[in-house]
């Protein structure tokens, strides 16, 4: 997702669990119309675990904190469910520490969507999603606003009742709450996710899930650069007959255009694709896309780099698959994503750019597998990637 983003919840549990390189304490405020809490009841963190349909969960080992909502015991006075973040140690900012928000299906586990905020600075506390209600339907959207005068800057904020904390204190709590530290025990820290890099000390190789911010020299890229997509045929496999797209979204996740072999050009001309290669042989790139990064319109937010085989043939019939993104003057190779993996599926989604607040562009490794033999079988599964 990204900020501002939302999801229909499909659906009735749902379980935001938020990591990040470091332990967090995380909470949720349940809010009726004004934007308020009802009582301090209303605030479920790890000292007051249950509210109304909403409940926490610590940390234990790996697992991380999590907020459960159950969509059909909220109260109907109450319109939305906060999901709130901050570093457990005291004073610590998210300054190099983007947390991760995850939705799942509270019943199964299965992912619903994830979340990742800008890049954060002083930021002591964050906002990072809310479950709301829509039309009698129920969502979920991307916050990331931070605080920096901590939780209780939130709680404030949302008219929870705070003590001022005494001297080396832990975060402030609810004033009905009884004086406990608003974090858990200590326990052993997740394992760190791998760190955002940005361009500074030249060429990036990702692993799937993986980010690299395409900032170079403090400066976000606003050259052109070119998607360069490869791949091989497999050993005794027939030639392999692929096609390389980027779909271009909004804030929405909505579909803005699509550029592949029969739509060479879009977006005024600053997204292009090089043209259809029909056989995958022979070494380097199979096909390209330029994107002249300064050019794109403000709505586009988000770009989702995918391949996939009209003709069906599967990527187990596939070696050597890749994504690499170069300056398009220089033609330095900047970021690279090699496939280490097949299924016997017809697309793959490869990569994605995420516009940040800030202006600049981040690229995630996806390597995603899907059933798909054209850009528009591959815009849903695309879209849910973001």
């Amino acid at each position: 997702m990204t900020p501002g983003s939302n999801i229909p919840l499909s659906v009735a549990r749902v379980t935001v669990d938020v990591t990040a390189p470091v332990r967090l304490d995380v909470s949720g405020l349940l809010l009726t119309a004004d934007g308020k809490v009802r009582s301090d009841d209303d605030f479920v963190f790890y000292n007051q675990p249950s509210g109304p349909g909403v409940s926490h969960r610590a940390a234990s080992g790996a697992t991380p904190d999590a907020i459960t909502v159950d969509t059909a015991a909220v109260p109907a006075a109450i319109e939305k469910i906060v999901v709130t973040a901050s570093p457990d140690a005291q004073g610590a900012t998210f300054a190099g520490i983007e947390p991760t928000a995850t939705v799942r299906n509270a019943d199964d586990g299965s992912v619903l969507a994830t979340f990742t905020p800008p890049r954060l600075g002083t930021e002591t506390a964050l906002l990072v999603v809310e479950v709301y209600r829509r039309n009698g339907a129920w969502k979920v959207r991307a916050v990331g606003q931070g605080y920096a005068d901590g939780l209780a800057g939130i709680a404030t904020d949302f008219g929870v009742s705070v003590e001022e904390p005494a001297p080396a204190a832990v975060p402030p709590m609810p004033a009905t709450a009884p004086p406990a530290p608003l974090h858990a025990p200590a326990v052993p820290a997740a394992p760190a996710a791998p760190g955002k890099v940005n361009l500074d000390k030249g060429r990036v190789n990702l692993r799937k899930n993986e980010t690299v911010s395409l900032v170079k020299g403090g400066q976000p890229l606003t050259r052109s650069v070119r998607m360069g997509l490869g791949w091989e045929p497999a050993w005794n496999s027939r030639a392999i007959d692929l096609d390389a797209s980027v779909i271009a979204y909004g804030p929405e996740r909505n579909m803005i255009d699509a550029c592949y072999f029969g739509r060479l050009q879009i977006l005024g001309g600053t997204i292009q694709h090089s043209g259809d290669n029909l056989t995958g042989d022979g070494s380097g790139d199979d096909e390209t896309i330029t994107v002249h990064m300064g050019g794109l319109p403000p709505e586009v937010t988000g770009l989702v780099f995918t391949v996939s085989s009209f003709n069906g043939q599967k990527f187990t019939e596939v070696a050597k698959a890749y994504c690499r993104l170069l300056d398009a003057q220089t033609g330095e190779e900047l970021v690279r994503f090699d496939l280490t993996g097949s299924e016997p599926k017809t697309g793959v989604l490869m990569c994605k750019f995420i516009r940040q607040f800030s202006g600049e562009w981040e690229m995630t490794a996806i390597g995603d597998y899907v059933k798909a033999k054209t850009v528009r079988d591959l815009v849903q599964p695309a879209a849910q990637a973001l």
